[in-house]
């Protein structure tokens, strides 16, 4: 229980305490959001301080190599998740710097997230005593697909984090989602009696501890600093668990939101200018369809807990 309780309790408060202090500093710097205006209730939002995600990294890298000298599993899940937020709060700062709502291009942030992706497979590959066997759900045996692993690693870590990118775009929806996801793998790692608990549980009390300055009306946004590092998060703890599989379960948000664009450029393009969503990621047409913020956020959580309860008894 002390592995769980106190770094979850250690990051909240951190996560509290910086709150006040981060969310001034960055309105003086003008690192403000800019809005796409393609949504006029988001117009509001402009002005509102981005790059939050530096507070649930502070708190979570604190609790995370503080437990990491005695779980050394921990280090490559620190590795990716601090890893995407440094890509993330490159391109916010780009983002802020321009007063605009376009930061690092398409190809440098990619770019970015092989490097880091490829950083952990090889460590996986050539260093980690955790095989890439997949573990399969409702059955508990193994599958050992050989080199195709590596394949589904890049595609698993990819999808994942742009899909927490993606889903990050109304007040505490990120958040709340990747909250329930963590808490999923939390219990997961408890019962598989893996020693990353302590980093999932420093994650989960960061991310509680945000959701104060977070829901909306949102304070603060946190910015690809912070979705960019959720994903990476998300994935390195599934693949510590052997558990990757499973995210296509438990964070089926963020495989509707990334696939929402996917099909939504696609089909833009192959037909000359139709649409599938009223508007793409599939949050916005849910409002563009008379949805308010707090009733997607909501919805989309509860669905999310759902899943998360039903994987569980597919462990």
């Amino acid at each position: 229980m002390f592995e769980i309780f106190l770094p979850m309790l250690v990051s909240f408060v951190l996560v509290l305490i910086l709150g006040p202090i981060c969310i001034p500093v960055l309105r003086r710097l003008k690192m403000g959001n800019t809005e796409r205006e393609y949504i006029k209730e988001h117009k509001a939002k402009n002005g509102t301080p981005s790059m939050g995600g530096i507070m649930i990294l502070i708190a979570f890298a604190v609790v995370g190599f503080y437990h990491a000298r005695f779980c050394p599993h921990i280090y490559p899940v620190l590795f990716v998740t601090l890893g995407f937020g440094i890509i993330g709060f490159i391109d916010d700062f780009l983002k802020a710097v321009k007063h605009s709502s376009d930061g690092l291009k398409a190809w440098q942030k990619m770019l970015g997230q092989i490097a880091i992706t490829t950083g952990f497979a090889v460590y996986m590959v050539k260093f980690s005593d955790i095989s890439l066997e997949l573990r399969i759900p409702f059955t508990g045996a193994f599958v050992d697909i050989g080199w195709l692993a590596v394949v589904v690693l890049y595609l698993a870590v990819l999808g994942t984090v742009n899909g927490a990118n993606f889903t990050d775009g109304l007040d505490g929806l990120a958040t709340s989602v990747t909250l329930v996801i963590a808490a999923f793998f939390g219990v997961a790692a408890i019962h598989l009696y893996s020693d990353i608990t302590p980093a999932i549980a420093g994650m989960i009390g960061a991310l509680l501890g945000f959701l104060m300055f977070n829901v909306h009306p949102a304070k603060i946004f946190m910015g690809d600093t912070g979705s960019l590092a959720l994903g990476g998060f998300v994935a390195s703890c599934a693949y510590m668990l052997k558990m990757p599989i499973f995210i296509i379960i438990v964070a089926i948000i963020y495989l509707a939101e990334v696939l929402s664009v996917i099909l939504q450029v696609g089909y833009f393009k192959l037909t000359g200018g139709k649409r599938i969503f009223r508007m793409a990621p599939i949050h916005h047409h849910f409002e563009l369809g008379g949805w308010s913020e707090v009733k997607v956020v909501a919805v989309f959580t509860t669905v999310t807990i759902f899943l998360c309860v039903f994987a569980y008894y597919l462990v």
